[in-house]
C-alpha cells in the first residue's frame, strides 16, 4: 500500500513499525460542528481504518477533544454560556453526527483537560532543553533553536509569519522573544479558566495538547498522524519541533496524511466565514449512506466543493447499490466478483484512491443488475 505522506511530498509504501498500526487525527475543537469539511476528514480516517483492518492490520486510534482553546472560550464569552457546558454540548452533537455516519469511535478519545499534568510534564521538559523560555508567566517555544522547523510545510521562513497570523499566533504579543515563537503554556487572562503550574495560573497552548495526547496514548513514534490540510501550518509543523525536541526521537510521526479542504460558494468551509454545510442539515433529506458515498467520491487530499446535485446524484447511485446487493441474495445470478475484489485493492492500495473504487463498485453493479 502506498500512501502521500506530506513530509516528503511523495508516495511511499507504508510499513508499520509493528503489528499495530498507530494513528493520531486532530479531533474537533468542539463549537458548531459538525460541517461537511470535519465529516470528510473523519470518513477518509475511517476508511482508511476498516481497509487496514481488511488487510489484516490492527489498528489503534486515537483522536482528541480540543476541549480548552481561544476559540473555545471566545465562543462561551458571545453566548454567555460556561465553557465546559458549551464544549460537552458540541462534542455530543459530534458524536451523534459521527455515530449517524456510522464512523466507528476511536480507541481513545481524550479532552486536552483530562491530561494536564502529561502537559505540564512535556512543557517542563522543554523548559529544561532549553527550546522554550519562560517570560510573564508564559512559556514559549524558541522557533530559532529548531532549525528543521518548516521540513513538513515546506513554507520558507520569510512566509511564515502571515500565515501564523491568520492561524491564531499573537505577533504583538510583548512576551515574545520572537514574533513566530508559539505558546506552549499562557498565564491566566481575567476570568478565565486555570490550572497550577510552575510559573502560575494557566493553561496550555493548542500545539502542546496535541503532542501529548498522541505520545501519551500511542508512544513516542507513531505510524500516521492525519487531520485536515489547514493544520500542516502552524499546527503540525510545531506538534513535531516540540515533540522531537522532547523525545530526542525522529521521526514524531513516520508519514504525515492530509485530507483537502471543502469548500463552498468559493470559499473554504469555515466556521469563520460563517458558510457552513451542516451534516445534520443534509442527513435531514439524504441517507447517512448516501452522504458517506458522497465524500467517498472526493480523493482525500484532492480539494472539492459542496455540490448539491452530485449529493443527490450519491443518493441514486446508493439505490443501485442496494438493489445490486439484495439481487445477488435472492436471484442466484452468477457473477465472479474476484476480479473487482482485486481491481478494488489495485485502487486503495494507489493512496487510497476511492473515487476509482467507487467506479469499480458501480461497474459491478451494473453487471450484477443487467446480467
Amino acid at each position: 500500500m502506498k500512501l502521500y505522506n506530506t513530509y516528503s511530498q511523495q508516495l511511499e509504501n507504508f510499513c508499520p513499525q509493528s503489528e499495530v498500526v498507530t494513528l493520531y487525527v486532530c479531533g474537533i475543537t468542539p463549537y458548531d460542528t459538525t460541517h461537511l469539511g470535519h465529516a470528510f476528514t473523519y470518513a477518509s480516517a475511517d476508511i482508511l481504518i476498516r481497509y487496514l483492518e481488511y488487510l489484516g492490520q490492527r489498528v489503534k486510534y486515537v483522536q482528541n477533544v480540543t476541549d480548552i482553546d481561544d476559540d473555545i472560550l471566545r465562543k462561551a464569552k458571545e453566548t454567555n454560556e460556561n465553557w465546559q457546558v458549551l464544549g460537552n454540548r458540541w462534542t455530543a452533537h459530534f458524536i451523534q453526527d459521527m455515530q449517524a455516519l456510522n464512523v466507528r469511535p476511536p480507541d481513545h478519545y481524550p479532552r486536552a483537560t483530562e491530561v494536564m499534568p502529561q502537559i505540564l510534564e512535556m512543557v517542563q521538559a522543554l523548559v529544561k532543553t532549553e527550546v522554550a523560555y519562560v517570560s510573564a508567566g508564559n512559556v514559549y517555544f524558541a522557533v530559532e533553536t529548531w532549525p528543521s522547523y518548516g521540513q513538513l510545510s515546506h513554507i520558507p521562513k520569510a512566509e511564515m509569519l502571515p500565515i501564523a497570523n491568520e492561524r491564531g499566533n499573537q505577533p504583538d504579543d510583548p512576551h515574545k522573544r520572537n514574533p513566530l515563537d508559539f505558546v506552549l503554556w499562557q498565564a491566566q487572562a481575567p476570568g478565565e479558566p486555570a490550572w497550577a503550574s510552575p510559573w502560575g495560573l494557566g493553561r496550555p497552548g493548542w500545539h502542546i495538547e496535541c503532542s501529548v495526547m498522541a505520545t501519551h496514548f500511542l508512544g513516542e513514534t507513531i505510524d500516521l498522524h492525519s487531520g485536515g490540510s489547514d493544520l500542516i501550518f502552524p499546527h503540525h509543523e510545531s506538534e513535531i519541533a516540540q515533540t522531537e525536541a522532547v523525545t530526542q526521537h525522529a521521526p514524531f510521526a513516520r508519514c504525515w496524511l492530509h485530507t483537502a479542504m471543502v469548500q463552498h460558494e468559493g470559499e473554504k468551509m469555515s466556521k469563520s466565514l460563517g458558510n457552513l454545510v451542516m451534516v445534520s442539515d443534509l442527513l435531514q433529506h439524504y441517507s447517512p449512506d448516501a452522504l458517506r458515498l458522497y465524500l467517498a467520491q472526493h480523493h482525500y487530499r484532492e480539494p472539492w466543493s459542496y455540490a448539491a446535485d452530485e449529493l443527490e446524484q450519491a443518493a441514486q447511485q446508493v439505490q443501485k447499490l442496494n438493489a445490486a446487493m439484495l439481487a445477488t441474495g435472492n436471484s442466484g445470478a452468477s457473477v465472479e466478483p474476484l476480479a473487482t475484489q482485486q481491481a478494488l485493492k489495485t485502487v486503495l492500495d494507489n493512496d487510497l484512491d476511492t473515487p476509482q473504487a467507487l467506479q469499480l463498485l458501480d461497474q459491478f453493479a451494473d453487471q450484477i443488475l443487467l446480467g
